[in-house]
C-alpha cells in the first residue's frame, strides 16, 4: 500500500520515478505548536499511483524539492500550510504548478473549506479515518495508525483530482481554478514588509501616534520571533498590541494590566516595550491614518449585488468564490485614492477583470466622482 522511506539510499529510486511521471499527489505532516517555523515530520507523495512516506527527520530532501518545483502539476487538498512548509524548507517561494482540490471544489459549489474526508465521501464514496490529526509527527517510531493515516491523505487524491478536473473542464472553469491556485501560492510566498506589519493590526480608528507605536512594536515582535523561532503570539498577541497602544502605559505596573500579556514578557521585555512606546521619531515620520473600510450606501450595495448576481448567473460560480470582502475594500480604495490597477490584488487582474473588476471599478469611480 505504501513505503515509509527513512534511508537516503531508498530515496534515489523515488527521485528516478519522479523523472518519469511529473504529476504528483502531495501532503505533509508537521508540528508547529511552539515554533515560528514548521518542523517536518512526514512528506507524503503519490507518484504513478505509488505512495511513499518520506521521513522529514532523517532525509536530505534537497533534490526532492527541485522535482516538485519542476513538476507539471502538484496536487494538494487545502495546500496553504503545505506550501508554506515547502517554501521554508526549499528556500524558494515560486511554486506555480499547484492544483488544489479544495479550491476547485469551491468553484463547484461545495463550500470554501470542504475537508478532504468529506470530499472523498461525497465524490468517490470513499471513507477514511481522520483520528490521527493531532499526532506527534516528530516522534519515532511512528505507529501503524499514524502511517496509515498519512498514506490515506494521498492514496486517493489523484482519483479525486481527476474527477474534479473532468467536471471543471466540462463547465469551462479549469483554467480559472488553475489561475486562482497560482495566485494562492504566490500570495503565500509574499511577506508583508517589516515596516508595514502594523497595518495588519491597526485600523482607521487609531491616531497617527498610535500607528507609529504599533509600527515599532510590530517590527520588534517580528524580529524577536524570528530570532527565537517562537510564534509572534508568544511575545504579544494582536489583542495585546492594540490594548498596549490604547493604554499607553508609562510603567511596568500599567503594562502588566494589558490584555492577554504574559507575565514573563513584562518581566523580560517590559523596559523595551515602554521605550518603544515613548521614544518616537518626529511626527512628520509617523504613518498616515489608515483608510476606513467600505461602508456602502443602499444604492451602492444594490449595484454591487447586481454585478455579483450577473457574474453568478453567467458563470455558475458561488458569490463567495467570485469576490471576497477584502477585494471589495481594495477596489474601493483603488477608486478613492486613484491608484493604478497594478496595485490591485492579483486575483482581480485575471479572469475576474472583465467579469467583476471593471464593472465594480466603474461603479466605485462614479461614486467617488459624485463625492
Amino acid at each position: 500500500m505504501f513505503q515509509f522511506i527513512q534511508q537516503q539510499k531508498d530515496l534515489e529510486p523515488i527521485l528516478g520515478q519522479m523523472e518519469q511521471c511529473s504529476t504528483y499527489g502531495l501532503d505533509t505532516e508537521f508540528i508547529k505548536v511552539d515554533t515560528l517555523w514548521p518542523k517536518l515530520g512526514v512528506f507524503q507523495i503519490n507518484v504513478a499511483n505509488q505512495v511513499y512516506l518520506l521521513d522529514g527527520t532523517t532525509l536530505d530532501l534537497s533534490a526532492f524539492w527541485q522535482k516538485i518545483f519542476a513538476a507539471k502539476q502538484n496536487i494538494f487538498h487545502a495546500c496553504g500550510e503545505d506550501i508554506d512548509l515547502i517554501y521554508h524548507y526549499a528556500q524558494q517561494n515560486n511554486l506555480n504548478n499547484v492544483f488544489d482540490t479544495q479550491v476547485a471544489l469551491s468553484f463547484l459549489g461545495y463550500g470554501l473549506q470542504v475537508s478532504y474526508q468529506n470530499a472523498l465521501k461525497t465524490l468517490l464514496n470513499i471513507e477514511i479515518d481522520k483520528d490521527q490529526t493531532r499526532s506527534d509527527w516528530l516522534a519515532r517510531p511512528l505507529s501503524q495508525e499514524q502511517l496509515n493515516y498519512a498514506a490515506n491523505d494521498v492514496l486517493y487524491i489523484m482519483q479525486l483530482s481527476e474527477k474534479i478536473q473532468t467536471e471543471l473542464r466540462a463547465k469551462g472553469m479549469l483554467e480559472w481554478v488553475l489561475e486562482d491556485c497560482r495566485h494562492l501560492t504566490y500570495e503565500i510566498g509574499q511577506h508583508t514588509a517589516t515596516q508595514d506589519l502594523y497595518q495588519d493590526v491597526g485600523n482607521y480608528r487609531h491616531s497617527r501616534r498610535q500607528l507609529m507605536q504599533l509600527q515599532r512594536l510590530a517590527v520588534w515582535r517580528d524580529e524577536l520571533a524570528k530570532a527565537l523561532n517562537i510564534p509572534k503570539s508568544f511575545i504579544l498577541k494582536n489583542s495585546s498590541l492594540l490594548d498596549v497602544v490604547e493604554k499607553n502605559p508609562r510603567n511596568p505596573f500599567v503594562l502588566a494590566t494589558v490584555k492577554d500579556i504574559r507575565a514573563n514578557i513584562v518581566r523580560e521585555y517590559g523596559k523595551t516595550i515602554l521605550a518603544l512606546l515613548k521614544d518616537l521619531p518626529e511626527p512628520e515620520q509617523w504613518p498616515e491614518r489608515l483608510p476606513r473600510p467600505l461602508r456602502a450606501s443602499q444604492q451602492l450595495s444594490e449595484q454591487i449585488e447586481q454585478i455579483l448576481a450577473n457574474a453568478v448567473a453567467e458563470t455558475g460560480i458561488p458569490k463567495e468564490v467570485l469576490m471576497r470582502k477584502k477585494w471589495l475594500n481594495a477596489l474601493h480604495q483603488h477608486a478613492l485614492l486613484q491608484r493604478t490597477e497594478q496595485d490591485l490584488p492579483a486575483y482581480l487582474l485575471g479572469w475576474r477583470y472583465p467579469l467583476l473588476t471593471r464593472p465594480l471599478l466603474d461603479v466605485f469611480c462614479q461614486v467617488s466622482d459624485l463625492a
